[in-house]
């Protein structure tokens, strides 16, 4: 394991040579590829160096210990003993984290998708709910939401929607929403006052860029159409709307959310672009036998991820047995705790079967 970090202090310090070279520095493409990696390596370095620190401190604490015979130097001696022993231990654990092997889609933006499923229209209303709480999270970290679909009830929920959402490690949290989300409160329609329950699926996909998947113009069927709903006369006027069938696979995208027709099919085929990529690496995935099924970033899509619980306040989270009573703050975007608690789970989980666990 010192092996490691000590070669990624030296790639760190290959790298920062690397982007003072005016030939990169004039290449975008290299120089972004450049800062990419520096920015990953740079955590893992910096905690490395704060671990050489502690040892250092260590043995010259060792030392005294062996050495002095004051007895007021020596209780100084034995306190810095400890302090860096202990601040050791920390910084191993936090290594070990560090080294774990990074989901190479964890920095791009992502795609999200929520449709209502069992519930009716109570269903589609949760889906808007949804919609808006991933929206006020992502406005209070400082994300941007861009919508690229919709499908809209008249009591204002969504059958279905689509949207992106952009910024720096977007996927990195917003991966393990995807699942079966469960609902159990008194719909607004309900007037005798029963709990109706009620599920609604999300679907989280990482962005990708054209290299990324080849998509072959000859697989495509594209058509336009009229968008319906809200959007004015120029929307219901115009043929804006792209709908994009992949014909080998039969997926089939569309976006009406832009005036432009140009805008609407940029949308559309990022959204095709992440479901192909998606599938690819479903595929891969499976046909490795050592595949995380029962962890939580890779949990089956059909199964109940959490459930949200109105009448008690109450969310749990069933993958990791989390409960919590702030529902009210949750809906409104408030969740922080959520996503650390879920990646501090996957990050044990994976430790576990690890070799990086195993020894320092």
């Amino acid at each position: 394991m010192l092996d490691k970090l000590k070669s990624a202090s030296l790639k760190l310090d290959e790298i920062s040579l690397k982007l003072t070279d005016p030939d990169i520095v004039n290449n975008n493409e290299r120089y972004r590829e450049l800062m990419k990696e520096y920015k990953n390596l740079t955590p893992l370095v910096e905690k490395y160096h704060e671990y050489e620190n502690a040892a250092e401190s260590f043995a010259e604490a060792e030392i005294l210990l062996a050495e002095e015979t004051d007895d007021e130097l020596r209780e100084m001696a034995k306190e810095q003993f400890q302090s860096s022993k202990k601040q050791m231990e920390q910084l191993k654990e936090e290594l070990k984290i560090l080294l774990l092997p990074k989901d190479p889609d964890d920095d791009r933006s992502a795609i999200v998708e929520i449709r209502g499923g069992a519930g009716g229209e109570e269903a589609a209303l949760f889906a808007y709910s949804l919609y808006r709480m991933y929206n006020m999270y992502a406005a209070s970290i400082g994300w941007t939401s861009e919508l690229i679909s919709s499908n809209d009830t008249e009591l204002g929920g969504f059958k279905e929607v689509c949207f992106m959402l952009k910024g720096e490690g977007v996927y990195s949290r917003m991966k393990y929403e995807s699942g079966v989300h469960r609902v159990q409160r008194v719909p607004d329609t309900e007037s005798s006052g029963r709990v109706h329950t009620s599920t609604v699926t999300v679907a989280v996909l990482p962005e990708v860029e054209d290299v990324a998947i080849e998509i072959d113009p000859g697989d495509l069927q594209i058509d336009t159409y009229r968008a319906s709903g809200a959007g004015g006369q120029h929307v219901n006027k115009t043929e804006s709307a792209i709908r994009i069938t992949h014909k080998p696979t039969g997926m089939v995208v569309e976006c009406q959310d832009e005036r432009s027709q140009h805008k609407n099919r940029d949308k559309a085929m990022a959204v095709l672009r992440s479901r192909l990529y998606e599938k690819k690496k479903r595929e891969q995935e499976d046909q490795i036998a050592a595949d995380r099924r029962s962890q939580v970033g890779t949990g089956d899509r059909s199964e109940r991820i959490r459930t949200y619980n109105f009448p008690q306040g109450r969310l749990t989270d069933h993958r990791i047995g989390l409960t919590i009573y702030k529902l009210d703050a949750v809906m409104n975007g408030d969740l922080a705790d959520i996503f650390d608690a879920l990646i501090t789970f996957d990050q044990t989980e994976r430790l576990k079967n690890s070799s990086e666990g195993q020894a320092f």
